[in-house]
This record gives C-alpha cells, structure tokens and sequence, in this order.
C-alpha cells in the first residue's frame, strides 16, 4: 500500500466511530498549528484559503493558487489532507475529474465537493468524476458531498430535511462517502438526515449548534469550524493594521498572541 492510500484508508477510519474534529486550516502554517494542537486530519477551508491569497470566496480562486495550497498543507503535516474544492471551479464532470487527479496528485486525501444552487444530477456527475480520476490515481479518495439546502433558499424550510435525504441518498449512489449539510443545527433535523441517509454526517460549526456530546449522541461523524477561525484571525489582523496606521498602536487582543519561540517550535520540521 502506498503512503498516500494508507493516509486515504486511516482517513475514512476516522469517520467510522467517533466524532471527527476539524479545525480548518488555509496555509502550511495553519495546518502545522493543527496538528500541533491535537488534530487527527487537517481540513482547508475554501473560503479561508481564498482570502489568504486575496481573492473572494466563490470559485474564484485560481486553480494554481488552489494546488499550491494544498501541496503546501500536505507537505507540512503527518496528517490524511482534505481539501475544499467548492464546486469544482466549472460545470463540466470531466474538468473537475481532471482538477481532483491534481488536487490528489498534490497530497489531498478527501475533496468537498458542493451542490450549490446548482443541480443535484450535475454534483452526481461531479462525484462520479471525481471517484473515477482518484481509482487512476491508486486512491480511495473521500468525496464529502456538501448540500447547500441549510445556507440558500433552495426549497421551502419544511421541506429541508426530506430533500436533504433525496440529496444524500442520491450522491451515496453516485459515489459519496458522505453528506455535509452546513448550516444545520436542529437537534431533530440532524437526527432524521443521520437517520435518512446511511453516511457519515458533516455538520458546521455554528454558535446555535448542538454541544459536542449531543452531536455525538445524534450518530454526527464529522464536526467542522468551516471559516470560522479563519474570520476570527483576520478581525485580529484587520484590527491591528487599523490601530497601527492610526495611532501607532493597538489594543491587545482577547486572546494572547503566540510568541515567536512557540510559533517557531510549531513550524520546525
């Protein structure tokens, strides 16, 4: 077995009991601060990466950007890598098949991969490309199939549920390994989508969201920051400058920065 198919095979483990933790990351730097906190796998976030490299998040990033990234991440942690693709950056199953080989190539060992506003058939087709260039590559790739019914109007609230399910069911036929419903925090929704769909659930993080023990009581697998940190950091930065360029100054954070000897222990390799 390769390196990179027992990293595949130990990462769909850590979905098979338990919940798995992901605190996102959006650089090498991040990704080493991870795992040094206690990560099992480093996740990156789409929106966080974008933001890191100055573009909007929204398949705008370009796809060298998103390579160099997670080749970056992977390279820096002992740890299975999965990387946001959105939704593929194009329409065309075939492209994004081709972009998930090179996202594999690069050292990722699960992709997120979304419907958007788009069709559920087109993130079949997507899913079934993807699983396909990976099985080239020698890689039992994890496909988190994301649904958007949660963050968009997509359909009535009351109908959130049953279609998450149709959804789910649907891609878990076209190849997924699991369903991720950002935006969900019902205790109830939760339970009848884990309950609809015989995959591991990814939930987002979100101040309304359930505790960590009853996510776990309610069958959740996978428990995401999304680009929570990530917006939490640049405040801080954003903060800062501004106090800087006016004054000369700032006011200390909350949260005690990390000194230089910390931050360069983390880093050393």
């Amino acid at each position: 077995m390769t390196a990179a198919a027992a990293r595949a095979r130990a990462f769909h483990d850590l979905h098979a009991d338990g919940l798995l933790l992901l605190a996102n990351a959006w650089d090498a730097g991040t990704a080493r601060l991870a795992q040094a906190a206690g990560a099992r796998a480093v996740a990156t976030s789409s929106a966080a990466v974008a933001w890191a490299h100055g573009w909007p998040d929204g398949n705008a990033l370009p796809e060298a950007l998103l390579l160099q990234t997670v080749r970056a991440v992977a390279e820096a942690v002992e740890l299975p890598v999965t990387a946001d693709i959105e939704a593929g950056f194009g329409d065309d199953p075939g492209r994004v098949g081709a972009l998930v080989g090179r996202v594999v190539e690069a050292g990722a060992v699960g992709i997120n991969l979304e419907d958007g506003g788009g069709d559920p058939e087109l993130l079949c087709a997507k899913i079934r490309a993807a699983r396909a260039a990976a099985q080239a590559a020698g890689v039992e790739l994890y496909v988190n199939a994301r649904t958007d019914l949660w963050l968009r109007p997509l359909v009535d609230p009351a109908r959130r549920v049953q279609e998450a399910i149709a959804r789910g069911l649907r891609y878990r036929d076209a190849g997924a390994s699991g369903l991720f419903t950002p935006g969900i925090t019902d205790a109830d929704e939760i339970a009848a989508v884990v309950r609809g769909v015989p995959l591991p659930l990814n939930v987002m993080q979100r101040p309304a969201a359930p505790p960590l023990a009853r996510l776990r009581e309610l069958g959740v697998r996978r428990y995401s920051a999304g680009s929570a940190i990530a917006e939490a950091a640049m405040g801080v930065v954003d903060a800062m400058m501004r106090g800087f360029l006016a004054e000369g100054r700032w006011d200390e954070p909350a949260v005690a920065p990390m000194s230089w000897p910390a931050l360069n222990a983390v880093m050393k390799r």
